[in-house]
């Protein structure tokens, strides 16, 4: 869900959001049918990359852990996994 959220849905919503404006201004001028050729797909490809870095940016500066420390990955002791942890830094 997580994946689905931080990359299809900002790659997606530029091209859903145009389609729907689309419509929407079909509908109001009843017009012909709408030509898949004739959008600006590298501008709506453009603008979701655009906002899926932006949205990859604000997760990865503001939801980071701020715990001092030094990470431990996991490792297997003993017959037995030990899990990643932080072991707190040394104090002076």
């Amino acid at each position: 869900m997580r994946v689905f959220l931080t990359i299809v849905v900002p790659l997606a919503l530029p091209t859903v959001l145009y389609l729907l404006w689309l419509r929407a201004m079909r509908w109001s001028e009843s017009g012909g049918a709408l030509r898949w050729q004739a959008l600006p797909w590298l501008w709506l490809a453009g603008a979701g990359v655009i906002l899926l870095a932006l949205i990859l940016f604000v997760i990865t500066v503001h939801y980071g852990t701020s715990e001092p420390g030094t990470y431990v990955p996991p490792q297997y002791r003993n017959g037995q996994i030990v899990p990643g942890h932080i072991e707190p830094a040394a104090k002076p």
